[in-house]
């Protein structure tokens, strides 16, 4: 038994430190699918927004929607599809690379119905910039803040908070020795929402 002190010994503390770091990554984990709960309430408050402002549209009856109306509404349908897909796998990177696919989708057809409606705030919650004077538009660089049709902060403090709780999670499941039980527990990365 004495021989075997030190095996047990070496064999506990690899033990401790599996758990402590399974405990670490399912914490961050924890946090991004708490964080991606946040940004789905903010986007289903988006979407009723938007939708209810499509309700409000006047439309005599035999009259067709305007193209620019019909494309809000199916963006807004294709939103509301995509989001329930990703309830159900928050942090699958095909699923957010739709969904995100689907908000830029949404607010296009947003700004082409209700151009002077715009308001983009920065990841902190302040305003991004004023709306242009002379009707044209920067190009952003890099990850750029969404102008969102509800005018709130909330969704882009919502989003940035996801996508820095994916990026420490990322992080974490990619350094040396965490990668091993992240391989062992198949953890796989996520995406932000772009």
């Amino acid at each position: 038994m004495p021989e075997s002190l030190p095996y047990w010994i070496a064999g506990a503390l690899a033990l401790f430190w599996f758990v402590g770091a399974y405990n670490r990554l399912m914490r961050l984990r924890s946090t991004a699918l708490q964080s991606y709960a946040a940004l789905d309430a903010t986007l289903v408050r988006q979407l009723d927004f938007v939708q209810a402002r499509i309700a409000e549209e006047p439309q005599t009856p035999g009259e067709q929607a305007l193209p620019a109306a019909a494309s809000l509404d199916a963006a807004a349908s294709q939103l509301a599809t995509l989001l329930a897909t990703t309830r159900l796998r928050p942090l699958d990177p095909a699923g957010m690379a739709g969904l995100g696919t689907a908000m830029h989708i949404l607010v296009a057809a947003w700004q082409r119905m209700h151009p002077g409606a715009v308001v983009s705030f920065e990841a902190d919650g302040t305003l991004s910039r004023p709306a242009p004077l002379d009707g044209t538009d920067e190009p952003f660089e890099g990850d750029a803040p969404m102008a969102w049709p509800e005018p709130s902060a909330a969704a882009e403090i919502a989003r940035g908070q996801f996508n820095l709780a994916v990026a420490q999670y990322n992080a974490a499941i990619t350094q040396f020795p965490a990668v091993l039980v992240a391989w062992i527990m198949q953890l796989r990365p996520a995406a932000p929402l772009r």
